[in-house]
């Protein structure tokens, strides 16, 4: 492998540790607040980050001139995102909330490959599923089906967020996309979150850890994601992706001493599988000539 194209592994791998341990240390806040306080702090810092990172005051003179309708599907997807993730890794172990969120950008790379082999890899998606869920004890500790749905909607909306991310991206505003999302999605959290628990988010001794956790989680991954991207393909983007929930399994267990079972290690193995096979197969029908 060239050295750039190394490199490029090595920005995206340490990406994707960056936002697994920024989602090990929001788990640890939620000890002493409530995860939706913790995530109205990391976007509103964050907000301030991308804005800062990506110059994004230049983009205010075209404001009134952006297609607002995607954007604000798209804005409102990250919201929603965001939400419902931290809202299940309250509840589930970090490597099977990731897994089970990571099933939503699949089943709409599934649902774009129009194949008949390609059945294995939906049949190696739900077995995983079905593999995680512990069926003969529904009242294990390490498991909730609340956080399970919860994990599962935030995987909807990231397959929104993809979607609605395209459309954005016909736009020609870069960047700026995001910036305005994250700042949308902190200004809509912010009331709600005031109301919701107003002493939360004024308790300062806890603001930098939320910094940190915003820097972690928004900062360092996209800057490095987009090192990544000059040298690598959209299917060794999308197989590097695939190491996520394995990555947030290997998080959880070092950072908060978090276990799973030997079933739900086979089962985010599934997923991983069905995330490469799939990435796989539309990178080779597109260099076919054949559209996904």
């Amino acid at each position: 492998m060239p050295n750039a194209q190394l490199t490029a592994v090595l920005f995206m791998v340490l990406s994707m540790i960056a936002y697994q341990i920024s989602a090990s240390f929001a788990k640890q806040l939620f000890e002493v607040l409530d995860p939706f306080t913790v995530v109205t702090l990391r976007l509103c810092f964050a907000s301030i980050m991308v804005v800062l990172m990506f110059r994004s005051w230049k983009i205010l003179r075209r404001l009134p001139y952006l297609k607002w309708k995607d954007l604000l599907f798209y804005s409102g997807s990250v919201a929603l995102m965001n939400v419902l993730f931290y809202a299940s890794l309250g509840k589930l172990p970090q490597g099977i909330a990731v897994g089970l969120e990571f099933l939503g950008p699949l089943t709409l790379a599934l649902l774009s490959i129009q194949h008949r082999s390609d059945y294995i890899w939906v049949i190696m998606a739900i077995f995983g599923v079905a593999l995680m869920v512990p069926w003969q004890d529904a009242n294990a500790t390490n498991f909730s089906y609340l956080g399970a749905a919860m994990a599962i909607g935030a995987g909807v909306c990231w397959a929104f967020y993809i979607y609605f991310g395209q459309k954005v991206v016909r736009q020609n505003i870069g960047m700026h996309a995001l910036s305005i999302a994250i700042v949308l999605s902190a200004l809509t959290l912010l009331p709600i979150s005031m109301v919701h628990n107003p002493s939360a988010l004024v308790q300062f001794e806890y603001w930098p850890q939320a910094i940190v956790i915003a820097l972690l989680a928004t900062a360092i991954p996209y800057a490095l994601d987009l090192l990544a991207l000059k040298n690598l393909s959209k299917m060794s983007y999308g197989t590097l992706s695939s190491l996520s929930p394995a990555l947030g399994a290997l998080t959880g267990w070092l950072l908060l001493n978090e276990h799973i079972t030997l079933l739900q290690a086979v089962a985010l193995g599934c997923i991983m599988i069905a995330s490469i096979g799939v990435t796989y197969r539309a990178a080779k029908m597109k260099s076919h000539g054949i559209e996904t």
